[in-house]
């Protein structure tokens, strides 16, 4: 039987929501540590006990998201460690990743996740201009994004990720140049690029719906997101997925799980596990979570069987976000012509065999995506 050996954690606590956030999160003053532990500790024991997603010996990757996985205690990654199994993350080439906020990261949080085996840090920077990121309702300012920075290399982290956000309304009058002068200043090896979407029910999407906030013209959407790119491939960083952008050797395995398609178990409110034909989703509430996880039964909000047909969409939309594209000889000849009519419309190119997307392509992937679905159906 096929075991998993990516794992996420989701950290639901944050100080405050975010003005455009629709994630799971608990919105508090602090985080219970002690909970959360018990509470993942709890899910997990309720998934060995169901012997569906059986958890490898030795993990290839470990992503603690969030929420605001800083909030935690500074021991909390060493119970975690526990918690999994210390013996399931021994492996040279593991890769574990914790996301923080620059209020809530300082050296002790730092040192202690490089002690507990921590060696992939994410940061939500999001803008360095303070009337933008108070706009969003973040809790640093600029200074701190640098400093966040400086620790994180000061305690050994040798891979430093950050979040970006494009798209934000024009009347902030945000400066996206200055950002990115910025953002090259910092060193960092692997960049992560968001689009600002607007959820309902968000405090955003209120605003939006009853004419208070503007939102950004998808002309100026596209001119930000070519602008992005190609600053970022000029200064060293080679885009491997549509929002994701490395320096050599520093791409993120644990998203790269999810772009192939390969199975991967989430612990916590709100998170997803996959399985073919098996997708499963947790409880969001984390109060509801936790009366579940604490029982040692399985949190499951719902979850569903995948069919052939919702295979193949997702196959493909997969394989045209990423920079290796689908391999052209897999398909037809029909659809190979469908392929030369977006080489030369410049939404992509051919490399290696393989059919790629440029970043205009990107920007109609969805677009794209359905019509290669829509062909393959009808032949």
């Amino acid at each position: 039987m096929e075991t998993v050996d990516s794992l996420y954690v989701h950290a639901p606590f944050c100080s405050r929501r975010c003005y455009y956030c629709d994630f799971a999160v608990k919105v508090g003053s602090s985080s219970d540590s002690d909970l959360w532990s018990r509470a993942i500790a709890g899910e997990l024991q309720a998934i060995h006990e169901e012997q569906v997603f059986r958890i490898s010996s030795s993990l290839k990757t470990l992503y603690v998201g969030g929420g605001t996985p800083s909030l935690l205690s500074d021991d909390s990654m060493v119970k975690l460690a526990g918690i999994v199994g210390i013996e399931r993350l021994r492996r040279k080439d593991l890769e574990w990743t914790c996301e923080a906020n620059p209020e809530s990261f300082d050296k002790d949080k730092a040192s202690a996740w490089i002690r507990a085996g921590v060696n992939r840090i994410s940061l939500g920077l999001q803008t360095f201009q303070g009337p933008s990121l108070r706009w969003m309702g973040r809790l640093h300012g600029v200074k701190q994004s640098h400093e966040a920075v400086k620790i994180a290399r000061e305690v050994g982290f040798s891979n430093v990720s950050v979040d970006v956000i494009i798209g934000l309304p024009p009347s902030l009058k945000r400066d996206l140049r200055k950002d990115f002068e910025e953002l090259l200043s910092l060193e960092v090896d692997h960049v992560s690029l968001y689009g600002l979407t607007v959820e309902n029910g968000t405090p955003l999407g209120r605003a939006v719906l009853e004419g208070k906030q503007d939102i950004i013209p998808d002309s100026q959407y596209r001119e930000e997101y070519l602008f992005a790119v190609d600053w970022l491939e000029s200064h060293g960083y080679r885009s491997y997925e549509i929002s994701n952008f490395a320096q050599p050797g520093k791409k993120s395995k644990h998203n790269a799980n999810y772009w192939s398609g390969k199975p991967y178990l989430g612990l916590g409110n709100g998170a997803h596990s996959y399985l073919y034909p098996i997708r499963r989703w947790n409880i969001r509430n984390w109060d509801g979570y936790c009366k579940k996880a604490l029982e040692h039964s399985l949190p499951l909000e719902n979850q569903e069987n995948i069919d052939n047909e919702e295979h193949r969409l997702e196959y493909l939309w997969l394989g045209l976000r990423t920079k290796t594209g689908l391999r052209v000889g897999d398909f037809t000849v029909g659809v190979q012509e469908r392929f030369a009519s977006w080489t030369r419309d410049g939404l992509a190119v051919e490399r290696d065999g393989n059919i790629c997307l440029t970043p205009k392509g990107w920007l109609i992937m969805d677009h794209l995506t359905l019509e290669l679905e829509e062909q393959l159906t009808d032949t």
